[in-house]
C-alpha cells in the first residue's frame, strides 16, 4: 500500500495498486458506482462479471473474482449481487477466502478487523448508492487488527478450512 488518497467520508484510506470487483446481472446497475469509488483509492479497477443485465450465474463471477485473490493479484475484492448472500457463499467456499455481507459501514469495518475479511458482499437490491459509496470506503479504509485475539481466531478459521479440506460431501 502506498499514499492514502481522501475519501468522501473523510476516512483515510490506503491506496492499493488493484482492487477486483464483479456483479452478476442483479448488482450491474450499482457496478460503475462503486468502480468509480475504487478507482480514486487503487491504481487499476479489476472489472469482473456482468457487463449488462442479462443473467449471469454468481458463482461463476465469484469464482473468477476470488481466484485474483488467491494468486495475488489483488488482496481484496467486492461482489455485488441482489443481496449479497448468494456471492458471500460462493466465495466462503473457496480456500483462503473470508466474505461478509456488510450493508453498513460498522460491519464493513468490523468484518476487516475482527475477521481479516478480504471479499466485500454488498446487495444492490438492499442499499442504494450512498449508503454503497460509505461501505465500499469503510471497507478499503479498515485493517485487520494486531490484537491477539483477533489473530487467533483467524488462525482457527484457516485450520478449520485446512480440516475441511479434502472432504467428501455426498449430496442429501
Amino acid at each position: 500500500m502506498t499514499s492514502e488518497a481522501p475519501s468522501l467520508t473523510g476516512l483515510s484510506i490506503p491506496r492499493v495498486p488493484a482492487i477486483a470487483l464483479a456483479s452478476d446481472h442483479a448488482g450491474f446497475p450499482q457496478k460503475a458506482t462503486v468502480a468509480a469509488i475504487l478507482a480514486r483509492h487503487c491504481d487499476r479497477v479489476i472489472e469482473l462479471g456482468a457487463v449488462s443485465e442479462t443473467p449471469v450465474d454468481f458463482p461463476d463471477v465469484t469464482r473468477e473474482t476470488v481466484e485474483l485473490i488467491r494468486r495475488g493479484t489483488v488482496a481484496r475484492a467486492i461482489l455485488v449481487c441482489g443481496t449479497g448472500a448468494g456471492a458471500c457463499i460462493a466465495a466462503n467456499k473457496v480456500n483462503g477466502i473470508r466474505a461478509a455481507v456488510a450493508h453498513d459501514t460498522f460491519v464493513a469495518r468490523q468484518c476487516v478487523e475482527h475477521d481479516d475479511v478480504n471479499v466485500l458482499c454488498i446487495g444492490a437490491w438492499i442499499v442504494g448508492p450512498q449508503i454503497m459509496s460509505a461501505v465500499v470506503q469503510t471497507f478499503l479504509a479498515a485493517s485487520f487488527s494486531s490484537e491477539p485475539h483477533f489473530r487467533r481466531r483467524v488462525a482457527k478459521l484457516a485450520r478449520l478450512e485446512e480440516e475441511m479440506r479434502g472432504e467428501v460431501r455426498t449430496p442429501p
